[in-house]
């Protein structure tokens, strides 16, 4: 008899062949990895929790808020609902209140399930008032009907769980983190995480016996299913890009990690730390291009034969394309000449596609809508890990679906929201967000077709490029973080030096406006998405102070 299809599934399995195996390791208040679970353990106290929910009420389709923080209780609680067949709902703690509780509402959960801060901000808040199951992580049930020491203790003895799930059934509603606007519910059914874990595996080549350090939580839930060993770091997992990079280091050399995830301001905390990985032998980076220098900064700290991966996709389809660091190095003059960032080829089977540019929606697929090789459109893809829907969303899902019949039936085709082209080799290059693109009444520019252009002055940590104005008539400004350390005083010449770079391409050369910004607005999520729809209302209001530093005007 097969395996149903879940993510969980995996579990027994592996507890059988490996019992001992270490599947995880988790750091205490003190910093100390004193909290280890092997399969054994994990398949065996999950099964009781998963047990004890059911007791609860917690059944198959059952929604749960979980907002319980990357220690031993969120993963054995993830496994146990995905074993119930229960669909957990994970919202970013770290977002607009306002938005949150919209999430929440949206959601409709029958469960909740949380820390005691969370519980407590449930009730004074307003949060998830329709659930009607609440347990707490705590060691008193405040707030809750019951603590999850006491779920695990009641489910305990009654044996194997794994609800017979099937791959169309929602397995979760993942939001986005919405760094372009409010998140959305992002409904994965069981197919796409199996699909997800397959293609992990055979992208970058993951075998049993790995240890893994993933500084995103989610992705330790593959880990798992895939037979390693994950080290959850010492680090507030929202704010990776103030991680202490020796905590790092010390548990990578302490449990020989040889591999890590992280987004692409953990990575600069760790290129500029600049000291050798000596055990890792794959890194992957994802949740926004990653600068070329610190592509360049962590190959040099790694093992000859290591590998860096910056996978491309989002939280709707993931992975969608992949590129090694080596071969991103190559192409590092073309980026920073305007060609925007390579993100590769796609990952099998996907079958990624450029459109037209447009913000309507798109009903049904016609051939037509392709642009010709080489020509800037939006991104499509269709593949088995593309989700259909978002959760009570309709609208946004008729704008980023387009259902395609095909001879073996209908697919959905998920349109990724951002500009790319292929080139003549067959490599994606991904040019920026749709929503962030700049129309003036000549031209459209892209943001990561400009900004790479900026960023090699010496003195620049980053730019972003934003429009002022009604869509079609914009000005483009260049929005600028320093370096820490420069001076105040320097912001005349860097902004006339910036305008003489833009002058040496055509794509560049009408970007002549230039504010400078003390740190940008990031997401919550990776710390490395610009918020540029944050930069340019702010300005917009400085340049109506008189803030901006613009070309001098020649008289007569």
């Amino acid at each position: 008899m097969s395996e149903p299809c879940n993510i969980a599934a995996a579990l027994p399995r592996l507890a059988a062949e490996a019992p001992d195996r270490i599947a995880m390791r988790c750091p205490g208040s003190d910093g100390r990895y004193a909290t280890a679970l092997t399969y054994a353990q994990l398949d065996a106290r999950s099964d009781a929790i998963a047990a004890g929910l059911a007791a609860r009420g917690i059944v198959r389709g059952t929604r749960t808020v979980v907002m319980v923080r990357p220690t031993p209780e969120f993963f054995l609680l993830m496994y146990a609902l995905f074993k119930v067949g229960a669909v957990p709902v994970l919202v970013d703690p770290g977002i607009d209140r306002r938005a949150l509780k919209q999430c929440l509402g949206e959601a409709a959960a029958e469960a909740f399930v949380g820390i005691p801060l969370a519980m407590l901000a449930r009730v004074l808040l307003g949060w998830s008032r329709a659930a009607r199951v609440r347990i707490t992580t705590g060691a008193r049930p405040w707030f809750a009907d019951a603590t999850l020491a006491a779920v695990e203790r009641d489910g305990a003895g009654a044996g194997a769980q794994l609800a017979d799930t099937v791959p169309d059934d929602v397995a979760a509603i993942l939001f986005t983190s919405g760094s372009t606007g409010v998140p959305k519910g992002v409904v994965y059914r069981h197919r796409h995480f199996a699909a997800q874990v397959a293609m992990l595996r055979d992208a970058f080549g993951l075998a049993p016996g790995g240890v893994d350090l993933p500084t995103f939580p989610p992705f330790a839930l593959f880990d798992p299913a895939l037979g390693l060993t994950s080290v959850i770091p010492d680090m507030d997992p929202t704010r990776p890009a103030s991680a202490d990079p020796r905590k790092l280091h010390a548990a990578i050399a302490r449990f020989g990690v040889t591999q890590l995830f992280g987004s692409p301001a953990l990575m600069r905390v760790l290129a500029e730390h600049g000291v050798p990985l000596p055990t890792v032998t794959r890194v992957t980076s994802a949740g926004a291009p990653v600068p070329a220098d610190v592509v360049a900064k962590i190959c040099a700290l790694l093992p000859p034969d290591a590998q860096f991966w910056t996978p491309y996709g989002a939280t709707e389809c993931l992975p969608v394309a992949v590129i090694e660091g080596c071969e991103l190095m190559t192409l590092r003059a073309r980026t920073e000449t305007g060609a925007g960032t390579c993100v590769g080829r796609p990952v099998p089977p996907n079958e990624v596609r450029i459109i037209r540019v447009t913000d309507d929606a798109i009903p049904e697929w016609s051939d037509d809508q392709l642009v010709k090789p080489g020509q800037v459109g939006e991104i499509t893809v269709a593949g088995p890990t593309a989700t259909d829907t978002y959760f009570k969303r309709d609208a946004q899902t008729r704008l980023a679906k387009i259902h395609e019949a095909g001879a073996t039936g209908e697919r959905i085709v998920h349109r990724m929201g951002d500009l790319g082209y292929f080139d003549a080799e067959g490599r994606l290059w991904f040019c920026g967000r749709k929503s962030q693109r700049v129309v003036t009444a000549a031209t459209t520019l892209c943001t990561e077709q400009v900004e790479p252009v900026f960023d090699t002055h010496p003195d620049v940590r980053r730019t972003a490029l934003v429009g002022l104005g009604a869509r079609g008539a914009q000005r483009p400004l260049l929005c600028v973080e320093l370096h820490k350390g420069v001076a105040r005083g320097e912001h005349a010449r860097i902004a006339a030096e910036l305008r003489h770079i833009g002058e040496g391409f055509v794509h560049t050369a009408r970007v002549d406006s230039v504010l400078f910004h003390s740190a940008f607005p990031v997401d919550i999520r990776h710390n490395a998405k610009i918020g540029r729809e944050k930069l340019a209302a702010w300005a917009a209001r400085e340049v109506r102070r008189g803030k901006v530093f613009e070309p001098v005007k020649q008289e007569g």
